[in-house]
């Protein structure tokens, strides 16, 4: 009886003890909050599926929408935000500025808010203004178009117009949202690389920092509880280079920072003090969800965060991918007709990969060559009334926005690959141009990729119709050792390519893409006036509009970078991509040697003048050294030694 006494007095406590710590757990629970917010930046168009490497699917606006709707099952009261660059990736894009079909399509997906990111002003400042007119007078639902510090400059000729469209679709700097009992304030900015990297858009950009601590106090001044700042400014490695940890130093109050532009995939959180930073990565890969909760005090607790794949697994919703159906007629009959081409046709076939190149390599690529040859060849075979002269085509890495996969190509994946800008019509895809350079000028150029690009990888460049060597342990700027004309495979019907040195006076035709050349023209900014690059007219005149340099086919329309691609594509036939285009084919060789010969050999002028500096640098130290050393022997013996220096 002793005993049962004893066990019944335990179990007594600690059943009041359970009630009393689940009490305080459920009072706790009483006066904290809780809020989620699903989120994807860096759309891009991607309104359908893409193939994966490992023959999957990702991506997909539909199979997007199924997932949304398990997610707000799971949280009802769930805030649903697109960080920027919602559009140009696909050729739905075509249709930006007459149909708005990104807008309006992610208003049906339910989305709450967004921002603007650089690539919404691919079609300059006008076509933005023509694509918030298009979403605003469609009657759709569209989600709130947030930016703060992004607006038309003054000196902007169409700025009352594109103001006009704006007030017309209701952007504003911040918006106040009353869900499940939370106040949430949300606000949205453009970053400066961002900014950079919209040089045409007419708009002005304030401070990031500054206008985000405006939104927040202002938000907060009205009742805002939570916090949410859409950023296309991007996170980075390196802590100088990633603006959104800089702006959640820099300014108090921020909760979560959904973070576009860099297209990056945080598998957790980046947590700066008391600001969350989130990103789920680009194309519509994944679907980002984080839940937050806070106390009366403010500290917050992460309660839940994770990436949903948006791949072939999950289920097409009827409603949306009806919707996108609609759009790819329309793209096919507003777009592709005057091509003689269909959104899904299929132009060839691929035994292998033909893959972005990597961040941080200078070596050869093959979708860089295959791009580079399909400009030469639209020279031979699109283009109307081409001189007859030596011609070099260049691409970039950084226009080279999608891989091409082993299987089937078809007419979209060629779109994909190059679908940035638009040409002088309006519609989209960026023209070929041409240009003349002499040949110590197009020998720059590849300067510009054996030097520039470890800074900016961007610049990384690939050429057709020429062949160069480079060593990476060079002086800057010096460090090409081998530059030749280079005679293309498909103008050589015996398969062997001839060579022939550049003159450097002599003057070589240059096509590529509207982008890169006019980014010839900034070489001599970039590379600090070390290298020169002027576009010239066959005539040697500078030139100072590309417009009139754009190749055009018979019947006078632009030649774009993706068709000349497509069309390229489109002459392998059934026999498919050829086999030359697998491997390295040696138009571009990048050596790594220490070899005190190939380090020296060929010096040009920045060599020399740096190889001086550093004669008379270290003539200097020596001098220097041994005055040290005769003081302090001077000091030594007295001032003999400096007597006797003079004296003799």
């Amino acid at each position: 009886m002793k005993y049962l006494r004893r066990f019944t007095g335990i179990t007594l406590s600690l059943i009041l003890v359970l009630l009393l710590v689940f009490s305080l757990t459920v009072a706790a629970e009483g006066t904290g909050k809780q809020a989620t917010v699903l989120f994807t930046h860096d759309l891009h168009s991607h309104f359908f599926p893409q193939k994966t490497e490992d023959g999957g699917e990702s991506g997909g606006y539909a199979r997007l929408m199924t997932v949304l709707e398990q997610e707000r099952q799971a949280y009802p009261n769930a805030v649903t935000v697109d960080g920027g660059d919602f559009s140009v990736g696909s050729l739905v894009q075509t249709l930006y500025t007459t149909q708005a079909a990104e807008l309006r399509t992610m208003g049906a997906m339910g989305y709450d808010a967004t921002t603007a990111g650089n690539h919404e002003f691919d079609q300059t400042g006008v076509g933005f203004a023509k694509m918030l007119s298009a979403a605003s007078t469609s009657g759709d639902p569209v989600p709130a178009l947030l930016m703060a510090n992004f607006r038309p400059s003054g000196a902007n000729p169409d700025q009352l117009d594109i103001q006009r469209s704006m007030a017309a679709y209701g952007v504003q700097e911040y918006l106040l949202l009353e869900r499940g009992g939370i106040t949430f304030g949300i606000f949205g900015l453009m970053g400066e690389e961002s900014d950079s990297m919209a040089p045409t858009s007419g708009f002005t950009l304030e401070d990031p920092q500054t206008a985000a601590q405006r939104c927040v106090d202002a938000l907060r001044e009205q009742g805002a509880e939570f916090i949410i700042c859409l950023s296309h400014s991007g996170t980075d490695e390196k802590k100088k280079a990633s603006e959104d940890e800089q702006l959640a130093e820099a300014v108090e109050g921020i909760d979560l920072i959904v973070s576009g532009h860099t297209h990056t995939t945080l598998e957790e959180p980046i947590v700066v003090g008391d600001t969350y930073i989130v990103s789920a990565g680009p194309y519509c890969e994944n679907l980002g969800s984080i839940t937050l909760s806070w106390d009366e005090t403010g500290e917050k607790t992460l309660v839940d965060y994770h990436l949903t794949p948006i791949d072939e697994s999950i289920p097409e919703d009827p409603a949306i991918a009806a919707l996108t159906e609609e759009w790819k007629s329309l793209v096919s009959g507003s777009y592709l007709s005057a091509y003689s081409l269909t959104y899904d046709q299929v132009l060839t076939t691929s035994s292998f990969d033909l893959k972005q190149p990597e961040q941080g390599t200078q070596a050869e690529n093959n979708l860089g060559n295959l791009v580079a040859d399909a400009y030469l060849w639209a020279v031979e075979n699109l283009e109307a009334d081409s001189p007859n002269v030596e011609t070099v085509a260049v691409t970039a890495s950084g226009i080279l926005r999608a891989p091409l996969y082993a299987g089937d190509i078809t007419v979209s994946q060629a779109f994909d690959v190059l679908s940035m800008g638009e040409g002088e019509t309006g519609t989209s895809g960026y023209p070929l141009v041409s240009c003349y350079l002499t040949g110590k000028e197009l020998r720059a150029v590849m300067e510009v990729d054996a030097s520039v690009t470890p800074l900016m990888p961007e610049a990384q460049l690939y050429l057709s119709g020429a062949k160069y060597s480079f060593n990476t342990h060079r002086m800057l700027f010096n460090r090409v050792t081998e530059a030749e004309l280079q005679e293309p495979l498909f103008a050589n019907e015996f398969g062997v390519q001839g060579l022939a040195q550049l003159e450097n006076d002599k003057l070589y035709r240059v096509v590529s893409g509207m982008y890169c050349a006019q980014m010839l023209s900034t070489v001599k900014e970039q590379s600090f006036g070390l290298l020169s690059i002027v576009p010239k007219d066959e005539n040697g005149q500078e030139i100072t509009d590309f417009s009139q340099r754009i190749l055009r086919n018979a019947s006078g329309g632009e030649i774009k970078g993706w068709y000349a691609l497509a069309a390229y594509l489109k002459s392998f036939g059934e026999e498919g991509i050829p086999q030359q285009y697998a491997f390295p084919d040696g138009r571009k060789e990048v050596s790594h040697s220490w070899n005190p010969i190939e380090l020296v050999k060929h010096p040009n002028w920045i060599s020399l003048v740096a190889w001086l500096v550093l004669a008379l640098v270290i003539a200097g130290v020596v001098l220097l050294v041994r005055t040290v050393i005769r003081w302090r022997k001077n000091r030594r013996y007295g001032g003999y030694g400096r007597r006797h220096w003079f004296g003799r």
